[in-house]
């Protein structure tokens, strides 16, 4: 059946505002709709040098898909596109964010500071659970709303990456602080962002901010050089984040005997994972899961095949032991404890056993071969 081409007839209209700036790629606008009462942000593609247009045409078209990939409340929100190829020519409408930067924000309101970290780690964590990289991390491409909504904006350097084998190519900016030791490598991966991400904070950061700051202790590891001793990823940083946001949470012995027997198996089990896996998310889901697993496996003592569990926990490939087995007991006390458990202990779980899992080897898919040129 061939396919039906449908088509808008009336073209739509908006009322330029003002000009929001001009870089090497083109004009940034604010728009009105009239008709909905709302601004939006329009930026064109029109780069400064012509010879140019062709290469970075492609990086356009590339952050766009970036963006239409991307739904987090703290990362800007892409509503259209408008591509022209024959003339190497576009448009992007996106969110209007009425803010100012991360720096003049934490400036105004110090006492916000812890906030605003948490929000850019979930920011961060989220691109990171996408395969992107930002590439570009400064603080006039992080926004703060008066309403101190962060909004991390600006994907033109941004790339999206299968596994660790597409991060091995570093790019070429005028980076604002001292490199990490990996550029060296020419290595530009989620540890490299995780750095630039924790500079920018320490650069940012006043002494009087610096008394209320609560995260000091992990922006100190984020901020080595050394990427055998800095924190690997955002997901290891917000598993650190929800552990002492519920530092007062207690635990029964029973309660943490049911978590660590689980984990000690699973941390036996798995072998290998592959790094473009992720893990399984919400909670809800993995519950969903375990107890459709534990359902097909519950008259036995121990667990035929590993993957029935592992298939709760992660998505993606891995490798597996096949002569060790869960015990079927210990996968009935973990699923009955992430259960019963209230919301904050159910994160604490969630993190702790993330934690351990983020211990285990990567590897490559060796099939995956990256054709962009850094």
């Amino acid at each position: 059946m061939s396919k039906q081409l449908v088509k808008f007839i009336r073209r739509k209209d908006f009322e330029l505002i003002r000009e929001l700036g001009q870089g090497a790629c083109g004009r940034t606008v604010l728009l009105d709709d009239p008709v909905i009462n709302e601004k939006f942000v329009c930026k064109k593609y029109s780069p400064i040098y012509e010879a140019l247009t062709d290469d970075l045409y492609e990086k356009f078209v590339e952050e766009i898909k970036l963006l239409h990939m991307i739904n987090h409340p703290n990362i800007v929100r892409v509503f259209n596109y408008y591509l022209y190829p024959e003339e190497k020519t576009g448009y992007i409408l996106m969110e209007y964010i009425e803010g100012v930067d991360i720096e003049d924000y934490l400036k105004k309101y110090p006492e916000n500071i812890n906030s605003i970290f948490e929000q850019v780690m979930e920011a961060f964590f989220h691109l990171e659970s996408n395969s992107i990289l930002h590439r570009d991390i400064r603080p006039m491409n992080i926004l703060v709303s008066e309403a101190a909504e962060v909004k991390v904006i600006d994907f033109g350097f941004g790339k999206r990456v299968a596994d660790s084998g597409g991060f091995d190519k570093s790019i070429s900016l005028n980076w604002w602080c001292e490199l990490p030791i990996e550029f060296g490598d020419s290595i530009y991966n989620n540890a490299t962002e995780v750095y630039f991400v924790g500079k920018l904070f320490e650069s940012i950061l006043q002494e009087e901010q610096l008394e209320l700051f609560s995260y000091k202790n992990i922006l100190a590891r984020m901020t080595l050089r050394d990427p055998e001793n800095r924190v690997k990823s955002f997901s290891n940083i917000r598993n650190e984040i929800l552990s002492e946001s519920f530092s007062d949470v207690e635990f029964e012995e029973s309660e943490r005997e049911a978590y660590r027997s689980f984990a000690t198996e699973l941390t036996y089990i798995l072998v290998k994972i592959e790094n473009s896996a992720k893990y399984v998310d919400p909670v809800t889901d993995i519950i969903r899961k375990l107890e459709e697993s534990y359902k097909s496996v519950m008259l036995e003592e121990y667990v035929p095949t590993n993957s029935v569990i592992l298939r709760a926990l992660l998505s993606g490939g891995y490798y597996h032991s096949t002569s060790a087995f869960f015990d079927v007991s210990t996968v009935k006390n973990f699923l009955d404890l992430i259960r019963q458990a209230p919301p904050a202990k159910r994160n604490i779980i969630l993190a702790n056993l993330r934690t351990r899992m983020d211990t285990i080897d990567r590897y490559d898919n060796p099939s995956f071969t990256d054709d962009i040129p850094f």
